[in-house]
């Protein structure tokens, strides 16, 4: 599925959602490049402060790829829909 991330607590809804879809709890999950449980709790919920290489591997043990494209406008005068 394609995900519109606009938020860190959008993304880890997201993460959240494909790990569920693959039928691994976050132990397992985190467990495939050495992250645990906490931490993938912490990354699920939008946490402040998630390091860069954490985000990294949790997507490589749910098998996703970050991709960056131009944002969407917001339809009704221009505007940007968050931040």
């Amino acid at each position: 599925m394609i995900w519109r991330i606009i938020s860190p607590e959008n993304l880890g809804w997201a993460l959240r959602e494909e790990r569920k879809e693959r039928g691994m709890n976050q132990t397992e999950a985190g467990k495939l490049v050495g992250i645990d449980q906490s931490t993938v709790s912490k990354v699920e919920q939008g946490k402040a402060g998630t390091r860069l290489d954490t985000l990294f591997r949790l997507l490589a043990a749910l098998d996703l790829e970050l991709v960056l494209q131009p944002r969407q406008k917001h339809r009704e005068e221009g505007k940007e829909e968050d931040w």
